[in-house]
């Protein structure tokens, strides 16, 4: 899937500064955010997408990053440069941004859950097909003892008697007001009294979750997979976040796919060669198909089987199946086969046109050179 460029998505040019990005981008989230679009994933979406964005962008090290490989810097495809934390990125975004926005409003203790990335290789005969399998993934889930709250008994958190829930505290130096995160509730406004025995507070446990993932026909390797709402559990009761699949393709036995295309790589005896015949291959559908070779075929010659190819990821059509011919010489023969060999050998003074053509031009630049 391609990701929009995080320039044009947020709407400025590259040389923004930090001041006019910071602009663009709360126009923009405002006009997104779930609040004001409630039930609308596309909207929660994009919300996410321009989060995403300005975290990198406002970042000099990270802007750097993308201005130089783009999304790569960040997927894992491209050189290690740090990604994304989409719990703490949106809520740091949001805390700088909307601290005030719909009431005053602070963040709350709960916390989306991370996304999680699984990597699962499958075999070429199921990129073709589409197939159902079943992975285990380790994650963390909502605590069932105290309902994902992480206070004991299920009990809701309490206003945070430092800074009476406005997550952040002030301080008076001179003339100068200091404001910062509250130390007691990190900044939450709210704390647990009694913490969860079971899992400490944080609303969620460690545990091996097993899902089923679809895979349709056509898949590439590389093709990444997103099921939403099976990533790690939130903190206290927040959202969890995504599971995000990495397809790899194993080699096959017979078949090399690029694109959508197959090709095969298919042995030929002298004989078949030189006189043409007939020969069965298999096709990735699990069929066959004859394929009739002429007369003096040489190693390198393809033949294109329309339509035996991969079939397009979601949509209409197959690619086609290409079969490389080589030439296969024989080995172990046996005494009346080598003297039958010599004695074709003798007669077959026009049988070669590309030897007899490459030696004749090796003997004229001999001769070129003992002048």
């Amino acid at each position: 899937m391609t990701q929009q460029d995080f320039y044009e998505l947020l709407g400025v040019e590259r040389g923004v500064d930090a001041d006019s990005l910071k602009k663009a981008y709360r126009k923009k989230a405002m006009q997104y955010h779930p609040d004001r679009n409630p039930g609308d994933q596309e909207a929660e979406a994009k919300f996410k997408e321009l989060s995403m964005a300005y975290d990198v962008l406002r970042d000099p090290d990270k802007r750097a990053a993308y201005d130089r490989y783009g999304h790569a810097a960040f997927d894992g495809s491209g050189p290690d440069v740090g990604g994304f934390d989409f719990g703490t990125t949106f809520a740091d975004v949001f805390d700088d941004l909307f601290g005030e926005f719909m009431g005053g409003r602070r963040r709350s203790s709960a916390r989306r859950g991370d996304d999680l990335r699984y990597n699962l290789e499958i075999q070429l005969d199921d990129a073709f097909h589409g197939t159902n399998t079943q992975i285990r993934v380790p994650t963390t889930v909502g605590c069932d003892a105290c309902d994902g709250s992480g206070a004991a008994g299920g009990a809701q958190p309490v206003v945070c008697p430092t800074c009476q829930g406005a997550g952040r505290v002030r301080a008076q130096q001179g003339f100068f007001t200091i404001e910062r995160t509250c130390p007691t509730c990190s900044g939450a406004g709210r704390v647990i009294e009694n913490p969860c025995d079971v899992c400490g507070g944080s609303g969620r446990i460690h545990k091996e979750k097993s899902l089923s993932v679809d895979i349709p026909p056509g898949v590439e390797d590389g093709t990444r997979i997103r099921l939403a709402g099976e990533g790690e559990a939130g903190m206290r009761g927040g959202p969890p976040g995504d599971l995000y699949i990495f397809l790899s393709i194993a080699p096959h036995r017979i078949f090399q796919r690029e694109g959508l295309h197959l090709y095969c790589t298919v042995p030929i005896p002298m004989i078949d060669a030189a006189l043409g015949g007939t020969i069965e291959v298999p096709t990735m559908d699990g069929g066959r198909s004859r394929v009739n070779i002429p007369a003096g075929t040489q190693t390198g010659r393809q033949f294109r089987l329309k339509g035996k190819g991969m079939p397009m990821l979601r949509g209409q059509g197959k690619g086609d199946m290409y079969l490389k011919t080589v030439v296969e010489t024989p080995v172990n023969l046996t005494k009346r086969q080598k003297e039958l060999l010599r004695e074709f050998h003798g007669e077959s003074k026009d049988n070669n046109p590309e030897s007899e053509g490459f030696f004749a031009r090796v003997k004229d630049l001999w001769d070129d050179l003992t002048e």
